[in-house]
């Protein structure tokens, strides 16, 4: 394995090289911005690269040190937390929600399962009244206007992507079985252990270091799209999943807006607003899979429990195919994000961000960007340039 100057960083394991091809070809005319890839194999660190700039404000580089935000990537390290806890024996996934958090069966939610809650067949995907920033990021808040409110459809009767809401229903599920916030029992369970540099809420020290996310030209076009969708009453309970209605821009950052903001990055926002470097974010899939520096996080049996589909097929709010797969909170691999297969477990984010691991192959892999856009082929054509590696 060999380091190169901090001007040409990585680090790369012999036959893997064209996943760093792979990896070059994706950010070579990134002008602007910055992307990180690291991939762990067998427990071993084997591909970690960096490239562009974390910051275009300022041009500082993007290393192999820069935490990012990870987006809906944090949905996969919530459900690792409630995977543990399966495991444990302290949640079971067949419960229901108010054996754990007994405000929660107002409004017809009383027969919701654990499952349902956090495979996005809660009926919550979007709040029916208007959020403001502050609840956001009030816990509290947050937590108690979804116990409160009613469902948008009949609780497992159907899916709709939770974009935002997801991560106050596990969250609090965590919460309420650990009496600690997720971010707290996050750093206990997984990051203190793996020694990894990843948050669910950063430390107010950390802020200058993070990725400055920027709107790409297909993510601007999409926003522009669905903002005038929205005027024509088309797409209204989608929108209001990423914005709640005011408290975020459809394009979930700005200047200073959204998860650029250092209260929003500082706050537990545990459905998007997880930051991690890509080699912390990649070495906690590879202990999911694997023991990795004497660390395993979930038991094989586990893993094939918490990875039973859920959620497919045709949601109930109208959007075009091909259509993701969930189990108890992971992403599976699906036509519309290709992992290495059938044993990849994982979730992708906002704008590029995809992070997994995969169980056959003992893979962890995490691609982050800070250039975010909708139409996105980049870490697509960096797993597949691993799994002709593999295989």
């Amino acid at each position: 394995m060999t380091s190169a100057s901090p001007l040409a960083q990585r680090v790369l394991a012999p036959g893997f090289e064209p996943v760093a091809r792979a990896f070059d070809s994706a950010v070579a005319d990134d002008s602007g911005t910055g992307a990180a890839l690291s991939i762990w194999h067998r427990g071993r660190l084997v591909v970690d690269l960096a490239a562009g700039t974390a910051d275009p404000r300022t041009g500082r580089a993007w290393t192999l040190d820069t935490p990012s935000v990870i987006f809906s990537s944090t949905k996969g390290l919530m459900s690792i937390l409630l995977a543990r806890l399966v495991e444990e024996g302290r949640l079971d996934y067949d419960a229901r929600v108010i054996d754990y958090w007994p405000e929660y069966g107002a409004a017809g939610k009383a027969a919701t399962r654990v499952s349902e809650a956090i495979s996005h067949r809660a009926g919550l995907s979007a709040p029916r009244t208007d959020w403001t920033l502050a609840d956001l990021l009030t816990w509290d808040r947050a937590t108690a206007s979804l116990a409160e409110q009613e469902p948008l459809f009949e609780p497992g009767t159907a899916w709709a992507y939770h974009a935002i809401t997801h991560g106050w229903l596990t969250g609090e599920l965590v919460r309420r079985v650990t009496g600690k916030m997720p971010g707290e029992y996050f750093q206990e369970l997984i990051a203190d252990p793996l020694d990894v540099e990843a948050w669910i809420g950063i430390p107010e020290q950390v802020r200058e270091r993070v990725a400055v996310m920027t709107v790409g030209s297909t993510l601007h076009d999409l926003t522009v799209r669905q903002t005038a969708d929205l005027a024509d009453g088309v797409g209204v309970w989608p929108y209001r999943a990423l914005t709640l209605g005011g408290a975020l821009p459809i394009e979930l950052v700005g200047d200073d807006e959204g998860f650029n903001r250092a209260d929003v990055q500082e706050a537990q926002v545990p459905g998007a607003g997880g930051i991690s470097t890509a080699r912390g974010l990649a070495k906690i899939w590879s202990a999911v899979v694997t023991e990795t520096d004497g660390i395993r996080l979930l038991r094989d049996e586990t893993i094939e429990l918490s990875t039973r589909v859920q959620s497919e097929g045709v949601p109930f709010f109208e959007s075009p195919a091909p259509w993701p797969r969930w189990g108890m909170g992971f992403q599976l691999d699906s036509e519309a994000r290709r992992y290495l297969g059938p044993s990849s477990l994982g979730h992708d984010g906002a704008g590029g961000q995809v992070a997994f691991g995969d169980a056959e192959s003992e893979i962890g892999f995490a691609f982050l960007t800070n250039r975010m856009e909708a139409v996105d082929p980049r870490a697509t054509s960096i797993v597949a340039a691993l799994k002709d590696v593999l295989d």
